[in-house]
């Protein structure tokens, strides 16, 4: 009863933001829900389970991880045009747009939300012993991942900022290991919260389908893929790839 109200209650907030863009003419408001669908289903988990200790260790985890995106995404999205990946699914379903919109975004990010973060749901509804091998193993994976993508964001953000590098390709820093280092701290950092629902009971290894759906989701659906086919064919593009590594750091290669 407590998991089949955790997740009506996780829909029930796509459905809000759904209404809501569909009144402002901005669907790209799920994208700030992504990280606080996180949140949401971790909280509630925890409030209605027997609240324990690595399940109040994962809610704080949440916070600041899905915390910092959703900000992130919020500043980038509020106040500005719909994002263009939205635009363009006005052009291309625009025969019953909404309920195609909600259909095949909403509800999809919906059961990609709950799936990715029922290790935390399961923790704190049905509890974890005392903190072990796996507990400290898990937090030390989940903090490389969180400081991985958080240096790789900012490293990011400051390169754009300067005016003069405008148009062209960060190379530097992080950059130089990973074409994507942010997403692979992302994903680093689900490995973490798979490790830590381990604690006390290593049989809960069939949890791992978390960290490899978004770790798939990331390399190969949404997130490489998308800036992959941006950049394929530009000069400094194609030298930069002959170089990095295009997901898991490594020294930079000679040209």
């Amino acid at each position: 009863m407590n998991y089949l109200l955790v997740y009506l209650l996780l829909l029930s907030a796509f459905a809000v933001v759904f209404f809501i863009g569909r009144q402002k003419k901005k669907h790209d408001y799920i994208d700030i829900l992504w990280g606080l669908g996180f949140i949401l289903s971790a909280m509630i988990s925890y409030l209605l389970g027997n609240k324990p200790e690595i399940g109040l260790l994962m809610v704080l985890m949440m916070l600041l991880w899905g915390g910092r995106l959703s900000f992130y995404l919020a500043k980038r999205n509020i106040g500005k045009p719909e994002d263009f990946r939205y635009r363009e699914m006005r052009d291309k379903w625009k025969n019953r747009f909404e309920l195609v919109m909600f259909m095949r975004i909403y509800l999809m990010q919906f059961l990609l939300n709950a799936l990715i973060g029922f290790p935390i749901v399961f923790v704190n509804l049905q509890g974890a012993k005392s903190p072990d091998f796996f507990t400290w193993l898990g937090l030390a994976v989940w903090l490389l991942g969180f400081v991985i993508e958080i240096t790789a964001d900012e490293q990011l953000r400051r390169f754009k900022k300067r005016a003069e590098n405008k148009g062209k390709l960060m190379t530097g820093g992080l950059w130089s290991w990973s074409r994507h280092p942010n997403y692979f701290g992302e994903a680093l950092t689900w490995w973490g919260v798979f490790l830590l629902s381990l604690t006390g009971d290593p049989g809960r290894f069939w949890l791992i389908f978390s960290p490899v759906l978004i770790t798939f989701l990331l390399v190969f659906v949404s997130g490489v893929p998308l800036l992959e086919t941006k950049y394929k064919g530009r000069k400094d593009w194609e030298t930069y790839k002959q170089k990095t590594s295009k997901f898991i750091p490594r020294p930079p290669r000679r040209a």
